[in-house]
């Protein structure tokens, strides 16, 4: 081991859909950005801070195209990943740089698909019937017929 370390672990939710660029050759990358939140209690005025933190999150690939097909605005999701800084030149001719997290493993951990689902299947649903045998026909639950 060489002695350095770079590595990022996020949980937050997501402040758009994915922007996803195509290059020649199948290739492509999918970016967006990534809010994480700190809360705490301002000491002096007792009141509740909260500060969020904005992330530019790179996917690469495959990758980037499932998170496409099953991310949106506000889903929540873990990434790991690694901090990376380039920069570029503007068309008015001047140097932009920036830094994004380049991302190799994610995990969805809600999405607003799921919300809406488990909200239409709150209290519209009846209770499932489990018992399997509906003509038991007055034998034991536990009779085996070997």
């Amino acid at each position: 081991m060489n002695g350095t370390l770079n590595k990022v672990m996020l949980i937050g939710h997501l402040g758009d859909d994915i922007k996803m660029h195509y290059f020649d050759g199948g290739n492509c990358i999918g970016r967006f950005q990534l809010a994480t939140n700190e809360v705490y209690i301002n000491k002096t005025t007792n009141e509740k801070i909260t500060s969020t933190e904005w992330h530019n999150l790179v996917v690469k690939n495959k990758a980037a195209e499932l998170c496409e097909k099953y991310l949106t605005k506000g889903d929540k999701i873990y990434v790991e990943g690694r901090i990376r800084s380039r920069q570029w030149q503007a068309e008015d001719g001047t140097t932009k740089y920036t830094s994004e997290i380049q991302v190799i493993e994610f995990t969805f951990l809600s999405t607003k698909k799921d919300a809406e689902n488990n909200k239409k299947n709150d209290g519209s649903e009846s209770v499932k019937n489990t018992n399997f045998d509906p003509q038991n026909n007055g034998l034991p639950i536990n009779d085996l017929p070997f």
